[in-house]
């Protein structure tokens, strides 16, 4: 796995956030090429953002591109999927997802790559991301999800992952980056 990775920087366009239209798009193999793009785009920028974030110079650029460039299968093949926020048709947000090993915790999932753009946060899209991936958790008939996040850095999720009744839980993962918490919703 390379860690390496080129660093790129789109623009972002400016999102309205008086009578914004949003939408939400799970990303499945026939989706348009349009969709595939804009959320590899989303989690590149979600990349990007870890990258220059307090301990994020442990965050593993390379491997994200890897996974980007094999969207959607590469969340797929892990029974899980990805998802993006639209408003006013402008890609603003996307939530990832995947099954955890079962030697980990059987039956559950692990949220992964919440991200909304600077231009669209105060529209609670971060909020609805997250609660359709615990939505798609319940229906799917899992017992849990599990994230990881940087209080220091992800106020704001963190503040939200608890408001959604996240709780800490055991270190599950490997993460390298600094000052993780470990959090798990019982579904």
């Amino acid at each position: 796995m390379n860690c390496l990775g080129t660093i790129v920087n789109l623009d972002m366009a400016a999102i309205p956030s008086e009578s914004s239209l949003v939408e939400f798009e799970e990303i499945a193999l026939n989706s348009p090429a349009s969709s595939i793009a804009a959320a590899q785009e989303l989690l590149l920028e979600y990349g990007r953002w870890v990258l220059v974030q307090p301990g994020g110079g442990h965050f593993c650029f390379g491997s994200l591109e890897e996974e980007v460039s094999d969207l959607p299968a590469s969340y797929l093949n892990q029974n899980g999927g990805c998802l993006i926020a639209r408003v006013n048709s402008v890609p603003a947000g996307c939530v990832a997802w995947r099954a955890m090993p079962a030697q980990v915790a059987a039956n559950a999932w692990e949220l992964k790559r919440l991200y909304v753009r600077p231009s669209a946060r105060g529209l609670a899209l971060g909020r609805a991301l997250s609660q359709a991936v615990v939505d798609r958790a319940t229906k799917a008939a899992r017992n849990a999800v599990y994230l990881d996040t940087a209080p220091e850095s992800m106020a704001a999720a963190h503040q939200l992952y608890l408001e959604l009744g996240f709780i800490p839980c055991e270190r599950y993962n490997d993460n390298p980056v600094e000052g993780l918490v470990h959090l798990v919703k019982f579904l």
